[in-house]
C-alpha cells in the first residue's frame, strides 16, 4: 500500500457535528474540541465549526440535504478544501457529499483518526494493524466518485495510498489484501503468544489513558527508557515493555500502549486487538488522567468504556492523576481528590511523587503475594539458585541434608516454582 505525502501543505477544515436531543451544547463543544487536536495532527488548520440540531440522522446526507448544500457552499466561501464530520458518515452519505461537493473533499473521525495513525506507524505490527483497519473501512466507500476525488487532491484522507495506485485497487483486490493482512498479523500474535509466556510468571503493569495524558512520559521517568514523547494526539502507536524493579523483591513489567480516544474506529480496535492484550493480560493497570485538562471527568468515562469494550473492566486499577505541576489553583487539586479519592497525584515531566506512586504499586502487588516452604538437598544446587530468583527469601535454614527456604514471592511466580519443585 503506498503511504501518502506527510509534508502536504495544510489544508483548511471545517469541522461539523450534529446536536442530538441526547446531548448538551457543552458536550458537543467538548468533542469538537478533541476533534480539532484530532484534524492538527494530521495537520489541518481548522477555520470554523457549523453544528446542526437534529432530531434524527438524514439517511442520505447526515444533517439533511439543504444543510449540506449551505455547508458546502460556506465552504467556498471560506476556501475550505477539506469538512470534517465528528460521527462516523456511511458509505452512502460519503458518496452523496462527494457527487454534490465538486472539489472539496468529505471525510469523518473514524477517516482522520486513520490518517493519524498511518502517519505515526513505525513498527511492522503497527503498520500491518492500521492497514487492515484501513482497508475495512475503506471497503464499503469504494466509488469511482471516491478514488477520482482523492487522485485530484491527496492529502489527509488520502495518505493510505488513495492516489494513482489505489485507483486500480477495486474490491476483489482489497478482499486478498484484508485477507493476507490477517494472516499477517496472525503470525505476529503467535510470537506474542509465545512472548507473553516467558514473561507469565511475572507480574504485569499496563499504563492506560486518553491520549496525550503523559503515560509515555511517566513510562520513561519510572524505567529510565527513551520512548518517543511529543506533544500530539496518538504520538506512539507500538507497545513498549520494560522490566521495573522497585525493590529487591518488588520487579514487574511494565507496559506502555496506545492512548485511548472517544469513538475510537471499531476497525482499528479490533485490528490493534494483539498490542491491546498488554491491558488485558496485566496484574495492575495504572489509568492516566492529566489533571490539566478540563476534560478530565470524560476522558475517565471514555477509559472506563474502552476497557469494559475490552473485557478489562474485572482488572484492579490505580488512577494516577498527572501534571499536578500544571496547576496552580489549590481549590480544583481538592476537587479532583474528591472526584479520586484513591488516586495518586504525580507529574511525571519533574519526577515528582513517583516513589508515593511505587509504594502504592508494591502495596497493590503485596495483595497477590504468597509465602511458602522449600526444601533442596545439596545435589539440587541448581534448582536451589532458580528458586531465589524473583522472589524475596524470608528465611534460609541449613541443615544435614540440604537447605530449607521460606521464600515470598507474586502467586504467578510460586505457582511456576511449585510446579517445577
Amino acid at each position: 500500500m503506498s503511504r501518502g505525502i506527510d509534508t502536504v501543505e495544510k489544508e483548511k477544515a471545517l469541522l461539523i457535528a450534529a446536536l442530538s436531543q441526547r446531548m448538551d451544547e457543552s458536550e458537543l463543544n467538548d468533542h469538537l474540541d478533541e476533534l480539532a487536536l484530532l484534524a492538527d495532527t494530521a495537520g489541518a488548520e481548522v477555520v470554523g465549526r457549523v453544528t446542526q440540531k437534529i432530531s434524527k440522522i438524514n439517511p442520505a446526507f447526515y444533517i439533511g440535504k439543504g444543510k449540506a448544500e449551505m455547508l458546502l457552499s460556506q465552504a467556498e466561501e471560506l476556501d475550505v478544501s477539506l469538512l470534517i464530520f465528528d460521527d462516523e458518515l456511511s458509505p452512502a452519505q460519503i458518496k452523496n457529499y462527494h457527487k454534490l461537493a465538486k472539489d472539496i473533499k468529505v471525510i469523518d473521525r473514524s477517516a482522520l483518526i486513520l490518517d493519524i495513525f498511518q502517519k505515526h506507524a513505525q513498527s511492522k505490527e503497527a503498520k500491518t494493524q492500521v492497514d487492515l483497519a484501513y482497508f475495512e473501512y475503506l471497503l464499503p466507500r469504494l466509488t469511482r466518485q471516491w478514488t477520482h476525488l482523492e487522485r485530484q487532491m491527496g492529502g489527509i484522507g488520502a495518505r493510505a495510498g488513495m492516489g494513482e495506485t489505489q485507483i486500480e485497487i477495486d474490491r476483489r483486490l482489497i478482499r486478498e489484501q484484508i485477507s493476507r493482512l490477517k494472516k499477517d498479523l496472525k503470525k505476529i500474535e503467535k510470537e506474542r503468544q509465545t512472548q507473553g509466556k516467558k514473561r507469565a510468571d511475572e507480574f504485569r503493569c499496563a499504563l492506560v489513558g486518553y491520549t496525550n495524558a503523559g503515560k509515555s512520559t511517566l513510562f520513561n521517568a519510572l524505567t529510565g527508557a527513551k520512548v518517543y514523547v511529543q506533544n500530539e494526539l496518538f504520538a506512539t502507536l507500538d507497545t513498549t515493555i520494560r522490566h521495573l524493579d522497585i525493590n529487591a523483591s518488588h520487579q514487574l513489567l511494565l507496559s506502555d500502549t496506545v492512548g485511548f480516544i472517544r469513538k475510537l474506529p471499531h476497525h482499528l480496535v479490533a485490528s490493534f486487538r494483539s498490542t491491546l492484550k498488554e491491558v488485558i493480560e496485566a496484574n495492575l493497570l495504572l489509568i492516566v488522567l492529566d489533571m490539566s485538562s478540563p476534560q478530565i471527568i470524560e476522558h475517565s468515562k471514555t477509559i472506563e468504556s474502552v476497557l469494559k469494550d475490552l473485557h478489562a473492566d474485572e482488572i484492579k486499577t490505580l488512577i494516577v492523576l498527572n501534571k499536578v505541576d500544571a496547576i496552580q489553583d489549590e481549590n480544583l487539586i481538592f476537587k479532583l481528590q474528591r472526584r479520586f479519592p484513591d488516586s495518586v497525584m504525580i507529574s511525571a515531566k519533574n519526577h515528582l511523587r513517583l516513589s508515593e506512586l511505587q509504594k502504592r504499586i508494591v502495596s497493590i502487588m503485596e495483595t497477590e503475594y504468597q509465602t511458602i516452604d522449600l526444601s533442596f538437598s545439596f545435589e539440587e544446587g541448581k534448582k536451589m539458585a532458580m528458586a531465589q530468583e524473583g522472589v524475596e527469601v524470608l528465611e534460609r535454614e541449613w541443615t544435614e541434608t540440604g537447605v530449607n527456604l521460606r521464600i515470598r514471592g507474586h502467586q504467578n511466580r510460586i505457582e511456576q516454582l511449585l510446579k517445577k519443585n
